[in-house]
């Protein structure tokens, strides 16, 4: 099965994590979240999830290293 055909057959429901440092990633909503992140309160499909982590992710350094220069 290629990565492609994956994509358009994936059901699955993930949801949206994140961290302490605002670096975003999708996560299968049926798990326990790891230690470290969150829920971001958004869930749907594998697309869905990434167009809103595309669409809120706007700027890809980690926290620390943004506020740093402050």
């Amino acid at each position: 099965m290629t990565a492609e055909h994956t994509e358009h057959t994936d059901t699955a429901a993930y949801t949206v994590v994140v961290n302490d440092e605002e670096q975003y990633a999708l996560w299968d909503a049926g798990l326990p979240v790891p230690g470290g992140w969150r829920r971001e309160g958004f869930s749907g499909g594998r697309a869905e999830c990434l167009e809103h982590i595309e669409r809120v992710w706007t700027d890809m350094r980690p926290l620390s290293l943004r506020t740093a220069g402050r």
